[in-house]
């Protein structure tokens, strides 16, 4: 079940919601998974999104890093989604905390993942909480980096043909946190 928490329209009909559900059950064009430079997908969201999209995601992730090397935070990679209802799943690769520049990594992540899927003519996406699972982002800090990167993403480009982005969460602390913080934001 997703239950919309937040709606915002941007200019030239961009949609925005944060809802609360699971991320592997979206009915969008892509999903982002918030992945690691190496696209190795054993746990937290990248290995549920394994798990519940087939071995192909994980067989797909490994060719790409083989191809072009370990993934960035700005130039996200992409796959097939396997069996999710989505038709692909962007890795972007969210900073660990700690690591020094946190919020210009996390807004890259962001604004690459939007940028691939305008290049990739995707008209829905969906993503996490980059980085504030096992990377240790600090959800407050990241909840205003990525709303305002998505915002800021939609100022830029307000002809992007992502027509619904959607920030999905599935507990109950990370939803009353980038709530709160999108009020605040927007109050």
């Amino acid at each position: 079940m997703t239950e919309i928490m937040r709606e915002h329209t941007f200019s030239d009909d961009n949609q925005f919601q944060i809802v609360q559900g699971d991320l592997t059950r979206q009915n969008v064009d892509a999903i982002v998974n918030p992945a690691n430079a190496r696209l190795q997908h054993g746990g937290g969201v990248a290995g549920l999104i394994v798990r519940r999209g087939g071995s192909e995601i994980q067989k797909e992730s490994d060719r790409w890093v083989q191809k072009h090397g370990p993934v960035s935070h700005a130039e996200p990679a992409h796959t097939t989604a396997g069996s999710l209802p989505c038709e692909r799943v962007i890795h972007a690769v969210g900073p660990v905390w700690g690591s020094g520049d946190e919020d210009a990594k996390l807004a890259a992540a962001v604004n690459g993942s939007l940028q691939l899927a305008d290049q990739l003519d995707l008209e829905s996406i969906a993503f996490p909480a980059i980085s504030t699972g096992i990377f240790g982002f600090p959800k407050e800090r990241a909840a205003k980096v990525i709303l305002e990167a998505i915002e800021s993403y939609f100022q830029e480009y307000p002809s992007s043909q992502v027509k619904l982005t959607r920030l999905v969460l599935y507990d109950d602390a990370s939803v009353e946190t980038f709530v709160r913080i999108w009020d605040s934001l927007h109050g």
